[in-house]
Order: structure tokens, then sequence, then C-alpha cells
């Protein structure tokens, strides 16, 4: 699964790094990536014999790192993101919450902007978007659970609150969040005047992470902000849910893009199919602060201009020759065809999709987090003959064709983290890991259009605010 880059390991650095600089490298590594990955890399460099228990010591603090060759250093060095070129000179700079493995992120940095605070709690997660995106070791921070940051043990009072906040996440221009859909709390808005409390959203957004958020933008007061989330946030607790984030977008002083469409066609729906091979809605809410003066007018409704001309067939995203591990086993393979066929029988829609990747213009299921369980929701046929099937389901050759799942490197050119045969996104995690990740992540495509739809305001507002 490992992507090395391959400029970085044609020229090693003729001069050896300081012992120091070596070590905290192969640390910087070992934090990301699993030893056994690391013997395989280090290994090809050559002139030492490394194993999983010396890099496990190594790790702990009990051996330490021996010097570095400068063949060894660049394979390392391959095996980390290079600092991007705009970085010298950002165009804004902007904040990843909730960031997965950095899907909406890479839109943002694309169109030049610089990230400087990144928040992400699951640990697996966070090795992926290690191993993927440059962290400027002297402008960006990292947190885990940003409760530690909006919540902080010890302190009550709602204006220490804030200026904690303020303090402790850098400033910048764009806030970016994907943040999970829960319910919120029946502590309704006139328990507001009571508790004394400066803003509404402090009492009916209590105990969600939209919570964390919200606070965050009151105490920043970033010009932008995009927020991703599933469709069904609409109509979550009987739209109860979805109500209270926009009036709480609106108390805090952001005009949401498209706020006005409430049915159907809703602008702040984007269909990823129109990027990739793939039925995936999202909600999508940018906020532009009102007293900025540059929210009149902009609309998702011109998202459309930016689809690219031709989506990518899902042949184009597929390996030519998958290992044999993702082929389902005979006995899954049955039992997902008789599961489909007795709800088929009862009028229900469950049941695997089966995809033909001869077919140019097909498109697939959503990618779900539970991928890696069954890979039911998108199969790839491999010359499966249903009638026959339907006939002798066992029957040898037949049975020799039945469908495969996605690999995940498929899964990330389906996710829009690479482009179709190419292998640059580096996967440092277990294909059940990698399953969950990208299918809980976005569609990378659709939040680079966004982006660029966003960008001529954040430049207008940096020629206001320079």
């Amino acid at each position: 699964m490992l992507a090395l880059d391959p400029a970085a390991t044609a020229s090693p650095s003729p001069l050896p790094a300081a012992p120091d600089d070596a070590t905290s490298l192969l640390m910087q590594v070992l934090d990301i990536y699993a030893p056994r990955d690391l013997v395989t890399v280090l290994s090809e460099a050559g002139g030492r014999d490394w194993s999983v228990p010396k890099l496990n010591r190594i790790r702990s603090g009990k051996s330490a790192a021996p010097a570095l060759s400068s063949m060894e250093i660049a394979h390392l060095q391959a095996l980390l993101p290079s600092r991007p070129a705009h970085y010298a000179a950002p165009k804004f700079q902007f904040i990843d919450l909730f960031a997965g493995i950095g899907g909406i992120r890479r839109g943002f940095e694309q169109i030049g902007g610089q990230c400087v605070f990144t928040s992400e709690w699951n640990k697996e997660a966070v090795r992926t978007y290690k191993a993927n995106h440059y962290s400027d070791p002297q402008l960006h921070q990292f947190n885990s659970d940003i409760r530690l940051v909006t919540q902080p043990a010890g302190l009550q009072d709602e204006q220490a609150i804030y200026q904690h906040i303020d303090q402790t996440i850098p400033d910048h221009q764009v806030l970016l969040a994907g943040f999970p859909c829960q319910p919120f709390s029946l502590a309704g808005v006139s328990k507001k005047n009571a508790l004394g409390r400066a803003h509404g959203f402090e009492c009916e957004a209590q105990g969600t992470l939209f919570f964390d958020v919200a606070r965050i933008l009151a105490a920043k007061k970033p010009p932008f902000f995009v927020l991703e989330n599933v469709k069904n946030l609409k109509s979550h607790d009987k739209g109860r849910t979805f109500a209270i984030i926009m009036a709480t977008l609106d108390e805090l002083g952001y005009d949401v893009a498209d706020a006005a469409d409430e049915g159907l066609p809703d602008a702040k729906v984007i269909d990823a199919r129109h990027f990739l091979p793939q039925h995936r809605e999202r909600i999508v809410l940018v906020g532009i602060r009102r007293d900025s003066g540059l929210s009149q007018g902009f609309s998702l409704r011109a998202l459309p201009a930016l689809y690219p001309r031709e989506v990518p067939s899902l042949h184009s995203l597929l390996e030519p020759e998958p290992e044999a591990k993702y082929t389902l086993s005979p006995t899954l393979w049955n039992y997902l065809y008789q599961y489909a066929k007795k709800h088929k029988a009862k009028g229900n829609g469950f049941g695997f999709g089966l995809n033909d990747p001869r077919n140019l213009h097909g498109c697939v299921r959503t990618l779900s987090a539970r991928y890696y369980k069954d890979g039911s929701e998108i199969l790839i046929d491999r010359g499966w003959d249903s009638a026959l099937g339907e006939q002798d389901f066992q029957q040898a050759e037949n049975m020799a064709r039945r469908p495969r799942r996605l690999t995940p490197r498929e899964c990330a050119r389906l996710m829009g983290f690479e482009a179709p045969g190419e292998a640059r996104f580096r996967i440092p995690v277990s294909d059940t890991q990698a399953y969950k990740q990208f299918g809980n992540s976005v569609v990378v495509p659709v939040f680079a259009a966004v982006a660029q739809l966003l960008l001529p305001l954040i430049e207008e507002h940096a020629r206001h605010n320079g």
C-alpha cells in the first residue's frame, strides 16, 4: 500500500542529515507507518539489517536510532508529503476540523490556501492524513479532540472560553468542517435568558459537535466557512437539527449560500456523480460573514459551470490486475446472492450492487464506511452469468467469475484522491481501515469545485483586508 514519491528517491542528498534531524525523520515516519512496511522500505535502501523488533525498540525509546545513510533518508522522505510550493506565499489560511483523511482540505490547498490547524480524533485517519498532507512544523497545529479547545477543563465563564479558543486556534480566513450528524437535546432557547448566555446556540446545540464548530465561529469570526454533511441532515430529527444549525449560523452573523432552498432541487445538495462515477449526495453549507459585504449573489447554482467535460468511467479507475484476495469467497458470494433474492421476492430494494466495468456510463452506489464488511454496495462484475447462476449457482466455471470488491487504491480514485491510473495517495493503514476512511470521506473534486467558486471572494476579501 505504500506509495513512494519517485522524485524523492531518485536523487538522494549527497550530504547526510544531522543525526538529530535523521532521528526526528525516522520517528515521524514511525508515527505513521507500520514497522513491517518500513522494514521493506529501508531494506530497499540497502546497507543495513532492519527488523520489526528493532524499529519497535526505537519507537518506544528503548534503543537509540542509528545514523542513517543518505539513501535511507531519501527513502524515508519519500514516505512523507513535501511542502507545497505556494506555502512560501499562500493566498489565505484555513483550518480543517473533523478532518478525516483531508478530502476537503485538498481542494482548498489547490487554490492556494495554507492549512494552519487540523483536528481529527481517529488515530488511524490521522496516520493517513499525515502521510499525505504537509504540516508546517512552525505554523501548523494538530489537535485530536476539538472539545479540549472549545470546552476546556476548569473554565466555566463564557468569555474566558471564547478567549481560550481565540488564543489556541490560529487566525484563518476559511473554516472547513465535516461534522457528524447528531440530534440536538431538548434544551430550549427559552433557557437563554435565564442562563445569561450571549448566544442562543449555547443552549440549543450543547452536547453536539456542531456546538464546537459554532463556538469557534463565534470566537474567531472567519470571513468564510464550508461545512459538509450527509444529505439526510435536512430531514434529521424531523428537520429540527437542520433548523437549529441554520438559525445558529444566522445568529453568528453568516449568510449561508442558497439558504432559501428548502425543497428540490436544492443547490446545497451536491451529487458527486457529476465529477466521478459514484452517486453520493452531500449537503454543503458555504457561509460568508454578513459584515464582509461579499455574500450578495454567491450561489452554488453556479457549480455546474465547473463540472468536468467528461466524467471518468468506472473502468478507468480500476486496477488491471487486482490481487485475488479482493475476489469474494464462494461462501460470501452465495450469502449475498441468496440475501438479495430473498428481499427481491419480498419487493424490497436490499441487495448487492453489481457493476459491469464495460459500461462506460455506469455509476456506482455510495461507498460507505461499512464497505470493509462485505463490499456489497459496490461489486465489480468479472463475467458472472446470471442465467447460469439461477440454474446452477455452484457451476465451477461461472463460480470462477464471481465478483470482487474494490481495492483500497480503487476507492482512493473513486473518491477523487488520485486520478485514474495514479498511485500517488499513500495508504499506510490496513485494508479495513482504508475502506472505513474512504467511505467516511468526501469526494475531493466536489470540494475542489466549491473552493474554485469561492476563490474570487476569498481574494477580494484579502485585497480589502490585506
